[in-house]
């Protein structure tokens, strides 16, 4: 494993799949001010590489993939260092979010609060059977802000409502259930369960993979109307780079 700086591992390999492993934030991967800027660094220069193709984002040990935001930090915070604080996890999240290629959460065990809002500007979270969900914030004196917006898109504003303003722990059948998540294994075939979501992205054209994800991180902010005639620039596009061409001759000579 290439380390980036002290908190990220990295392990790139020959399908330019990278994973990304959050690295000395504690047993169960805590996020302090140090932890959110190195992360977000090396997220940074991984998206920067074109011959990527997925990311898949870990935590250092099965206990979680990130359990949350550094509370013993965030006490010590007046507003201006909170402001600061959530901030910078807000801008590690949205550079995630904004990634030009597939991105994929592991999660493992607990996924809390800010670390849940890291999972939720993945594209895709693929967590074991015995994992665990909650936004505990509203417990501590603090609401949830910043990417916890993500979620009514993914699971409706009432479930949002429910997870946000409860603060209740849901098990992973449950988010499965939701849409909260996309996928769940047993913990000893997690990896398994990431692999085949891996090949999956694989089979499709690279670029054109990249086109989908800028088009359906487009369509985040866009009103429908406006969001069709985009994608109508995008697909024409699409026949620069050579891959409708080959891969529809390929089809068609198939079919012979």
């Amino acid at each position: 494993m290439r380390m980036i700086n002290s908190h990220c591992g990295v392990v790139v390999d020959d399908r330019g799949v990278v994973r990304l492993t959050i690295c000395a934030a504690g047993p169960l991967n805590i996020l302090n001010s140090q932890v959110i800027d190195a992360v977000r660094e090396g997220v940074a220069q991984l998206a920067a590489d074109a011959s990527n193709r997925v990311l898949i984002i870990c935590g250092e040990s099965d206990r979680s993939m990130i359990g949350g935001a550094d509370i013993k930090e965030m006490a010590t915070l007046d507003q201006a260092s909170a402001e600061r604080f959530i901030t910078g996890l807000g801008h590690l999240c949205e550079t995630i979010r904004t990634v030009p290629y597939p991105v994929i959460a592991r999660i493992p065990g607990w996924c809390l609060g800010g670390g849940l809002e890291v999972a939720a500007a993945c594209d895709f979270r693929v967590a074991a059977e015995n994992a665990k969900f909650a936004m505990p914030e509203v417990r501590v004196g603090i609401p949830s802000v910043i990417h916890a917006a993500l979620l009514p898109r993914l699971i409706g504003w009432s479930r949002t409502r429910w997870l946000l303003m409860t603060a209740e722990t849901i098990d992973a059948p449950t988010a499965l259930g939701w849409g909260l998540i996309d996928t769940i294994a047993p913990p000893d075939v997690l990896d398994d369960a990431v692999e085949g979501l891996v090949a999956s992205l694989l089979a499709a054209a690279p670029q054109a993979l990249r086109a989908q994800k800028a088009l359906l991180t487009a369509w985040h902010d866009m009103p429908l109307r406006e969001a069709v005639d985009h994608s109508v620039t995008v697909f024409g596009q699409a026949y620069l780079t050579g891959e409708p061409q080959r891969l529809m001759g390929e089809f068609i000579s198939r079919k012979r």
